[in-house]
């Protein structure tokens, strides 16, 4: 029989022991790219439900400890690992629910609970991952609860399941197997049934032995980080932005686009058969106007804005003064529709909310938001339905979770990188309903091919390929394409690659370890490859991590 005392302190030491291995549980992930791995989002999804235990009185119950270690992990779940274990965890709460203590019997069924909770969740389960192992675990809990009465021997039964299970994983998945590790989630799994285990058997807690950066950031708004972001030159002073409806078919924008270029910068130029939407920072707004009616008529709504953005910088220098040391605050409804998009960097950021993005919660590949941090921004977003862009493949999970926790309407879009994010932003049209949007959006960013360029954070052996730690990595579409020693000719050559013969478009987003210069040298040689057969865009992302993050249509 476990006591609400005993669950808690089985938690905590979950908790403590992954984090104390968060690192070589992240070491396990098939491809060496630096970014918020596994065992990084598994230990502080779990992290959260450690602080809110270690605030309740020994004498609670095990109903108690399980309500609060699910609710504490739904909103801290960062990554899909972090979500799955959310969901495992959300079985406890749902097994011993009304329960003062629990048997074994008790805990088998929260388990079963957990598992299908987690299949549900997950669109496509693969077999060979978490998911795998924590099912046969599961069975083997059930089995073992119709015989076994000793909580010490049910739990070592269980934990021997897991890691027989989890040793197979490296056959059930090529990628696994060609990489000759564990699934990494199924690993951190094993962990933390591990540390419950030790819990049950008496062992005194164990120490942190990891820096205290693992634990969740504070909500509150940095001062210095929020004037940071408007604190940079402003080279044209006019935002402006409009949509006209062309003459005929056969305009082309790209005409358009370039004659923008001579004028001003951050020009987005998209278009379809019948229209072209325009986005430009320009000193000469009015030439902007005219320029347009060569290609069309302007259309009644939305009407064309121009707003002055040396203004609006004084103004946001204001507000993030006001704002200091304040949690941003929940808004009531007073428009449509809202958008929040998770992005790192300076100049994405402000490219989102140029776009119309109302909050931009910083995170992505190598730091993961959580559920929490995406539904506080969804709280902070006047609108009455809210689009989220999580702009990476390891965060949609835990925007989908706070769906059922936002007081409004929220429709996760499943963009995977920065580049289909800023395409369904393009996309989005305020006359038409939110079905339609949402489709037209969708249709839009899976239309796009991205690419990126970052580096090895390890030594590593994939396909036969060694890779050498700090080598550059080309990635397409999310999977390794080559590797490369200089930074400018992997992206030269990965753009190649991704341009096909119906491509129209190259944006090249550089980051915080591009230069300007090194930035301009490859768009200069890449205009020299495609001429004007191709309309390339440069972009100052200032993200981490990527060296460029690169998009064709």
């Amino acid at each position: 029989m476990i006591t609400g005392k005993e669950l808690k302190s089985a938690i905590i030491h979950a908790a403590i022991l992954i984090t104390n291995q968060r690192r070589s549980i992240d070491e396990l992930n098939v491809y060496p790219v630096p970014d918020g791995d596994t065992g990084t989002n598994m230990s502080m999804t779990i992290s959260a439900a450690k602080r809110e235990l270690e605030l309740l009185s020994d004498d609670v119950t095990v109903s108690e400890v399980a309500d609060v270690t699910a609710s504490a992990m739904l909103r801290g779940a960062r990554g899909n690992s972090g979500v799955i274990s959310s969901l495992l965890f959300r079985g406890f709460s749902k097994g011993l629910s009304g329960l003062k203590t629990a048997e074994n019997t008790d805990f088998a069924n929260a388990l079963e609970i957990g598992v299908a909770a987690a299949y549900k969740a997950v669109m496509k389960p693969t077999e060979g991952t978490i998911l795998t192992v924590s099912r046969m675990a599961a069975k083997k809990a059930a089995e073992l609860a119709k015989k076994e009465k000793d909580t010490v021997k049910f739990w070592q039964g269980v934990l021997n399941e897991a890691n027989s299970v989890l040793k197979q994983t490296t056959e059930m998945l090529p990628a696994l197997k060609k990489a000759n590790v564990v699934d990494a989630g199924g690993q951190g799994f094993c962990v933390i049934l591990t540390g419950m285990l030790n819990a049950f058997r008496g062992e005194p807690m164990p120490e942190e032995a990891v820096e205290r950066s693992t634990s969740a950031p504070d909500p509150k708004v940095d001062f210095n980080a929020a004037v940071a972001q408007y604190d940079e030159e402003i080279n044209f002073t006019y935002c402006t932005e409009f949509i006209i409806e062309k003459n005929n078919a056969k305009v082309d924008g790209a005409k358009l686009r370039a004659y923008l270029e001579t004028i001003g910068d951050c020009v987005v130029v998209v278009e379809d058969d019948e229209i072209i939407k325009v986005h430009v920072h320009t000193d000469q707004p009015g030439k902007a106007l005219t320029k347009a009616l060569d290609f069309g008529h302007f259309i009644n709504e939305p009407k064309p804005k121009i707003e002055n953005m040396r203004i609006q910088h004084e103004n946001k220098v204001k507000e993030a003064r006001i704002v200091k040391q304040q949690e941003v605050l929940p808004v009531e409804p007073t428009k449509e529709y809202g958008f929040v998009a998770v992005a790192a960097g300076g100049g994405l950021e402000r490219t989102f909310l140029d776009l119309g993005v109302d909050q931009v919660v910083k995170g992505g590949q190598t730091m993961n938001p959580s559920t929490d941090d995406i539904l506080r921004a969804i709280h902070a977003t006047p609108a009455k339905t809210v689009f989220v862009l999580p702009n990476n493949k390891n965060i949609i999970m835990a925007a989908e979770q706070a769906i059922n926790l936002a007081n409004r309407n929220v429709v996760v879009l499943q963009t995977r990188t920065i580049p289909q994010g800023l395409s369904a932003m393009l996309a989005f049209d305020e006359t038409a309903n939110t079905e339609t949007n949402s489709s037209e959006m969708t249709k839009a960013f899976e239309k796009v091919s991205s690419g990126s360029v970052t580096f090895a954070a390890r030594d590593s052996e994939l396909d036969g390929q060694k890779i050498k730690k700090n080598d550059v990595l080309a990635m397409d579409n999310g999977k390794l394409s080559f590797t490369e020693k200089d930074v400018n000719k992997a992206a030269y050559k990965l753009t190649k690659k991704l341009v096909k013969s119906d491509s129209n478009f190259i944006t090249l987003i550089y980051g915080a370890d591009v230069t300007e210069e090194k930035a301009q040298q490859l768009y200069d040689q890449l205009t020299a490859k495609f001429g004007t057969k191709l309309d390339i865009s440069l972009i100052p992302g200032g993200q981490p991590v990527y060296y460029y993050l690169i998009s064709v249509e």
